[in-house]
């Protein structure tokens, strides 16, 4: 994604923690006075990410020659040498360095200081793993966006095998509730009907603040303070850690929207266990049968790994079976990519070839579990966000076309005449 904002343009990878801190990130390079300036902000999940990243920054500077380059996000903190290295790149900044102001500040003494910087100023990053509380961010809304995210964690304490990310983001620390609550009350009376909580493990919320709420008490104060709020919606959860409060808001609470995305990975149990995730196959089940019981109109999505290393066909297959075991409708597939230093890049590989095939089928079977979804929302009444004049969500965040312009950010009642097998039609 990519936005404007006076003289720094700021394009993100990644996740909706990165698109939030994107706000950040403008916000502080503007008031900076930074001028003719590209922040790339990064992604490091998988290779691909950041082979986009580099891709994307050799053509801004064939595209504006002129304009300072400035990289930094996940793949920034856990690859900055590397990027530094490139002629194209000014400057490389870290993920805790960015929330900063004076990283600006001294970003744009350097940028006016001269052509060239120095070696010892080019690379800002810091040891993000000393980095113990979150500081809060104050961001009016989100240019472009008809939902606000509002950031209540960052970082993760867990160390799954193939995955990079804590690395790039620390360990957990949480937002105090009364900070997150404030912000969505300021959002709220900016005109955002909805708001999405965000962070690199939002289940985890609470775990290094005093008292250690959970992530259902969060859920439950924000909606008790501020009725105005006509929706909140969860970004990825770990269902493993779903709290008590959490299910009981989801049963009871309409403007929890009927949406879960699950950090799956896998349906296979020793898979899952090479991949030092914490629940099982049957938790998984187990957990969307519970949840769908508790909210008969509940719609799940997944991240779903293909061709982890040392996978047979056979565990392969538990995976596929899974995505109609739990009732999976939005799939997110991501084929296998060794990350450095991560224990998985270190085991037995799948051949490539053969990853790409499983990535393959495992998107026709979520393509076909999205078509019965649809199929089913036939002659449905849903209340949609209108997210531009032509394109809306309903609750369960399925995409459906409007039947007319609308005017983006409003709650409409639509009824569902179609589809055209990704998205709905309205009537």
């Amino acid at each position: 994604m990519r936005k404007t904002k006076m003289s720094v343009d700021v394009i993100t990878f990644g996740c909706r923690l990165n698109a939030y801190e994107s706000e950040v990130i403008s916000r502080g390079a503007d008031a900076a006075g930074l001028a003719e300036t590209v922040v790339v902000n990064t992604c490091a999940v998988t290779a691909e990410a950041v082979r986009q990243a580099r891709q994307t920054i050799r053509k801004i500077r064939r595209e504006r020659p002129d304009a300072r380059i400035v990289v930094t996000g996940c793949a920034a903190q856990t690859g900055a040498v590397e990027f530094a290295s490139m002629p194209e790149v000014d400057r490389v900044i870290g993920n805790e360095e960015k929330l900063q102001s004076q990283t600006w500040v001294t970003t744009a003494t350097l940028f006016d200081g001269g052509t060239s910087i120095a070696a010892q100023d080019k690379i800002a990053v810091g040891d993000i793993m000393a980095v113990k509380h979150a500081v809060p961010q104050t961001v009016s809304g989100l240019e472009g966006r008809t939902r606000a995210f509002v950031q209540v964690q960052n970082g993760c304490d867990h160390r799954c095998t193939f995955c990079i990310i804590p690395f790039g983001r620390g360990n957990s620390r949480s937002l105090p509730m009364d900070n997150i609550v404030g912000q969505v009350r300021q959002l709220v009376e900016n005109g955002y009907r909805e708001i999405v909580l965000t962070g690199v493990d939002i289940t985890s919320y609470g775990s290094n603040l005093p008292g250690t709420p959970k992530l259902g008490k969060l859920v439950k104060h924000i909606l008790g303070d501020v009725p105005e709020l006509e929706r909140l919606r969860l970004s990825s959860i770990d269902s493993v850690e779903a709290d008590a409060d959490l299910l009981d808001a989801l049963a009871s609470e309409a403007r929890l929207m009927p949406h879960l995305h699950l950090s799956l990975q896998a349906g296979d149990d020793l898979v899952l266990k090479r991949m030092k995730r914490r629940h099982s196959r049957a938790d998984a089940i187990t957990f969307c049968a519970q949840v769908r019981r508790l909210r008969p109109d509940i719609v799940f999505g997944g991240d779903i790994i293909a061709g982890f290393p040392t996978e047979t066909e056979d565990m392969f297959a538990r995976s596929l079976t899974l995505i109609d075991e739990c009732g999976l409708t939005h799939l997110h597939v991501f084929p296998f990519s060794p990350r450095p230093e991560t224990p998985a890049a270190r085991m037995p590989q799948v051949d490539h070839a053969e990853i790409k095939e499983r990535a393959k089928r495992l998107r026709e079977k979520g393509e076909a579990a999205l078509r019965r979804h649809l199929d089913r929302e036939i002659g449905a009444r849903r209340r949609v966000l209108t997210e531009s004049r032509a394109l809306g969500r309903t609750e369960q965040f399925t995409s459906i076309r409007l039947n007319g312009p609308a005017e983006p950010g409003v709650i409409i009642d639509l009824t569902v005449a179609g589809h055209d097998g990704r998205q709905l039609l309205a009537a």
